[in-house]
């Protein structure tokens, strides 16, 4: 193969130099004409864009417009209906100014002849003024006296006068008193026992109902006994079914329950209809019936005392006592009784008797609850009556009249009179005087065997013992403890009404002998 000359490479290099050249003259070219090209679809777009905001902004501007004029059209509408109705309230203003104007001239010109007649009067009474002035003066003149010596005197007269005939009339008074305070305070007395009601009620823990016969007494029990036992649930009384012929007892402490099982019994045993679910709607309506007797009664007790304006509640409660008694006693005569007597002692001694016949009707209204309430029913019955009567002195005589509390005011003394002539009356109350003595005499047995005791004493029929005891035995602790021993000892081996009061009194002495 032949060497190849240098010129050749020399050529073959200039060539492929000029070759790059010119492709890359070509390259720019056509690299311009694109990038020309697209620069001139930007400018057309961008024509386009401008052009379409341009219109929006037309559009805008007139919509804007549109709705600026509308602004403008309604504010000065606005404006032009604000200007005629402050135009319309300045016209309402100066007419009430022009009213006003005229009424403060018709007072003025009123004023004006107040002021004249009032000048006319003064000087009138100036006038009369004078006028008595002279008078007086020819007065003092006649009688050389003046009107404050006159008047002294003749005040100076009478207090002498009234002083000399009060002392008279008081000691004439003091005589009469102490003479017939004795036989009056006895008449009273005699003239409220006199008048005392009779009817009694006997004191009893069971009821009888009878029955048309023996057969009854199986259908009153029930199939496996489910009748007698829904009773007995319904009413919350034990029914005693035995041997007695054509009767059944009823037996509970509470005489209200036994009213309302006594009711009921009798309808279901002239019904007929026996069995749990008739036992149950019968007892319903007997406690409604026993409610609205309760209520009735109550009310009939208010009216023949004549008291009027007791509350409902009160009345409820009272009407309750129609079922109680206190040593075979019924509660509400007695009630009844206590009111009309210390009326009548509170009339002849001048004090008011309606509100002593108020405390007398509700001194026992504490039986009503006190197997519900702890405490005496004195005190149960203040705290009750407290709840709808604002009276004190009511309160007091009711709280007072077993002399419980530690003072006793005139009414507390008037109710326990009158409770002791109703309760201490021939026929009242069914307790014996063996059985009573008997109470105190267990009293005082029962605190005459702890040591140390000197003397016992059964007081306030019973409701209160005194203890008197050995000073050198026992001191101030041990006589507290001796207290509680004695109660506790009570508490457990005695039956007893209510509460008993338990002192004991220690007293020390000391002596000596002058020689």
């Amino acid at each position: 193969m032949t060497e190849l000359s240098p010129i050749y490479y020399i050529a073959l290099g200039a060539m492929l130099i000029i070759g790059i050249i010119f492709g890359a003259f070509i390259w720019h070219m056509f690299r311009g004409a694109i990038i020309g090209r697209r620069a001139r679809i930007a400018e057309r777009k961008a024509a386009r864009i401008v052009a379409d905001a341009e219109i929006r902004a037309k559009g805008i501007m007139a919509e804007g417009k549109q709705e600026i004029d509308k602004i403008r059209a309604s504010s000065e509408a606005e404006s032009r209906e604000r200007r005629i109705e402050i135009q319309r309230q300045e016209n309402r203003l100066s007419q009430k100014l022009e009213n006003l104007e005229r009424k403060l001239e018709s007072v003025e010109h009123r004023e004006r002849n107040l002021i004249n007649k009032e000048k006319a009067i003064d000087a009138t009474h100036a006038e009369l003024e004078d006028i008595k002035a002279k008078q007086l003066a020819k007065l003092e003149q006649v009688s050389n006296l003046t009107t404050a010596d006159a008047k002294q005197q003749l005040l100076d007269a009478m207090e002498t006068e009234m002083q000399q005939e009060a002392s008279r009339r008081l000691y004439e008074w003091e005589i009469k008193i102490k003479g017939e305070a004795s036989a009056k305070a006895q008449d009273i007395i005699i003239q409220a026992v006199q008048r005392c009601a009779s009817e009694i009620t006997g004191e009893i823990t069971a009821s009888t109902v009878p029955i048309p016969n023996d057969e009854m007494k199986g259908r009153l029990i029930g199939r496996e006994g489910r009748n007698i036992r829904a009773l007995e649930q319904a009413t919350g009384v034990d029914l005693i079914i035995d041997d007695t012929p054509e009767a059944v007892t009823l037996s509970s402490f509470d005489p209200i329950r036994r009213e309302i099982a006594r009711l009921a019994l009798s309808k279901l045993i002239t019904d007929g209809r026996i069995h749990p679910a008739r036992i149950e709607e019968v007892v319903a309506k007997a406690k409604e019936e026993v409610d609205t007797a309760i209520q009735k009664a109550g009310e009939e007790a208010a009216y023949r005392v004549g008291l009027h304006g007791l509350r409902p509640e009160l009345l409820k409660l009272l009407g309750r006592l129609k079922y109680r008694t206190s040593y075979g006693q019924n509660v509400l005569e007695h009630s009844v009784e206590v009111a009309f007597m210390s009326g009548m002692i509170a009339s002849e001694l001048g004090i008011n008797p309606t509100i002593a016949k108020r405390a007398g009707l509700l001194h026992d209204i504490g039986k009503a609850v006190d197997r519900e309430v702890e405490g005496t029913h004195a005190q149960i019955g203040a705290d009750l009556v407290k709840q709808w009567d604002k009276s004190p002195e009511v309160i007091q005589g009711i709280a007072e009249h077993h002399m419980e509390t530690g003072s006793t005011s005139m009414w507390g003394y008037l109710v326990s009179a009158a409770d002791a002539i109703s309760s201490a009356r021939p026929g009242a109350r069914r307790e014996t005087l063996e059985n009573y003595l008997k109470r105190l005499k267990d009293l005082e047995d029962i605190a005459n065997s702890f040591s140390g005791v000197d003397k016992s004493y059964a007081i306030q029929a019973g409701r209160e013992i005194r203890i008197l005891v050995k000073p050198e035995e026992v001191d101030d602790m041990s006589a507290m403890r001796l207290a509680r021993d004695i109660v506790k000892k009570i508490e457990e081996g005695m039956e007893y009404p209510g509460q008993i009061k338990v002192t004991v009194l220690r007293e020390t002495r000391a002596v000596e002998i002058a020689k």
